[in-house]
Order: C-alpha cells, then structure tokens, then sequence
C-alpha cells in the first residue's frame, strides 16, 4: 500500500520549534495565511504570555492546536529531581489545559551514568504520577521513542517497540504514542510496530522531517522532506493503515534553516510536504 500525495494543507501541522525564529503570533499568521491548518506548540513559545489568550489567538487564526511539546525527562539518580520531573509535567498539564492543547508529548529523558532499564523503570513511574492529574484535565500524554544516539541523555525509549511495550502496560485511553520519522526510519521492525500500535488505539501523533546525509549536527541539522534517506511516504501509508487520521506535524530542528528568511523557509516547507510527505 502506497499513500496517495498530498494536495492540500489541512492536515499540515507545523511545530513552533520548526519556525524557531519567529515567535508564536509570527508563526499564527505566516503559518495561517498560508492556509496551514495545525500547530504544535512548545513550552518555550509561551513564556511571558497569558496561554489561555495565546490558545485563543491561535483558534481565531484558524489554526488546531494539535499538542503541547514537551513534557517527560522523568530520570534522575536523586528522587527530589525525579519529583521536580513529576512537578514540571504536572505544570505542562496545566499548560495545555489553559492553550487548548489535547496532547502533551513526551521525551522520556535518560541520565548517562545509570544503567537504561533504571532509566526506562523511572519513566514509567514518572508516567504513572502524572497520569491521573492529566485525565483529571482531559489531556492525553504520548510516549516518543527518540533515535538510539540519544540514549544517553534525552531518551531511554529508543525503539516504537519499546514505547508500545509501556504503552500497553500501563494500559490507560490517555497515554499512547507519537511515532516521528526522524528517530524510526531504520527500523526493521517499524511497519508491524506502527499496526501493532494503531491496533491497540495507540498512535496518536506523527511527526515528519528527514535524515540528512552527511548529518552535521546530532541534534539541529534535520532536513526537509524530500532532502535526506527517509521513505516518509511509506511510513505515512503505513500509519493511515494502522487507522491514523490526524495530522502530518513538521518538526525540524536545522541551524541551517533559523538562519534563513522563515518566510521563504516556511514556502519550502509547504513545497517539499506536497512532493514527498
């Protein structure tokens, strides 16, 4: 099965760290103009502002606010910090509650000097905290297993298996999982993971960018689709399969692309969605 191309921006969502340059009322209108239907917020974009009247710009630009980004860093060695994470992602509960947000993404988090199973037993746990606070306010929470070159600091969740295995025991309607392109793309097992989750109602969000070759930088040189290795067209058809309806979110981290005309970026984007999302 092959996804058909895309025509239209509806289901277009582009996150706030994307167009990192421009602040959120920036991003409302460039992104609204260009009839762009979604938006994922970072927690950065809101600071100094009353989120509940930046939620409602956002509706009167005409935009869905599909997530809230981020949420998780749950490890730590001490049990104040891990407290502190639990903390922090109660507040982004809050956050998201006030923006409008449905979702919180979550990066689990790791810390180098503790073995990975500690890491992946305090992310559960962390999880497990938080949950009933953000049922309690009707926001749903997404793991995001993050590339293996990460494990040691920002996630211990590295493969779309192992965030269907804590998905699945922890069991609950509000937590699932956000499958992204860029950290999955090499997985020989991503087809049967992606219907094993869509299976089990567990996919709730998709992020799309593209893996650079040569990549300059681990974490901020993504690139456009259509610019790197990653078949994002089959991954797309393969989590419509799986029953996925939302939006194709565009999150790209590039030091490349904050340095240029976000305007013309923001074009570039909108082309290369069509041509190869």
């Amino acid at each position: 099965m092959s996804a058909s191309p895309l025509t239209d921006f509806s289901k277009l969502c582009i996150h706030t760290i994307t167009t990192k340059p421009w602040t959120i009322e920036e991003a409302a209108k460039s992104f609204s103009r260009e009839g762009i239907g979604g938006i994922t917020v970072w927690r950065d974009a809101l600071q100094g502002r009353n989120i509940a009247q930046t939620g409602q710009m956002l509706r009167e630009h005409n935009l869905q606010i599909i997530s809230l980004c981020r949420g998780g860093f749950f490890p730590h060695t001490e049990i104040s910090g891990r407290q502190k994470a639990i903390d922090d992602n109660k507040k982004a509960v809050d956050e998201a509650e006030a923006l409008g947000a449905p979702l919180i993404v979550l990066v689990c988090g790791a810390v180098p000097s503790q073995a990975l199973e500690v890491s992946r037993k305090q992310i559960k746990d962390g999880i497990l905290a938080v949950l009933p606070y953000a049922e309690a306010a009707g926001i749903k929470l997404a793991i995001e297993p993050l590339h293996p070159m990460y494990a040691d600091s920002r996630s211990a969740i590295n493969t779309l298996a192992q965030a269907n295995d804590m998905a699945e025991e922890i069991n609950s309607p509000w937590l699932g999982v956000a499958v992204d392109v860029y950290h999955l793309w090499w997985d020989s097992q991503l087809e049967q993971e992606i219907y094993r989750c869509g299976k089990n109602e567990n996919l709730f969000a998709f992020h799309i960018c593209d893996w650079k070759t040569p990549t300059l930088d681990m974490l901020n040189d993504r690139g456009l689709m259509g610019e790197g290795c990653i078949n994002i067209r089959q991954i797309r058809s393969w989590v419509e399969k799986a029953g996925f309806i939302g939006f194709n979110e565009v999150e790209i981290f590039s030091n490349i692309y904050w340095s240029q005309d976000q305007g013309e970026f923001l074009k570039k984007i909108k082309e290369s969605y069509l041509k190869y999302s």
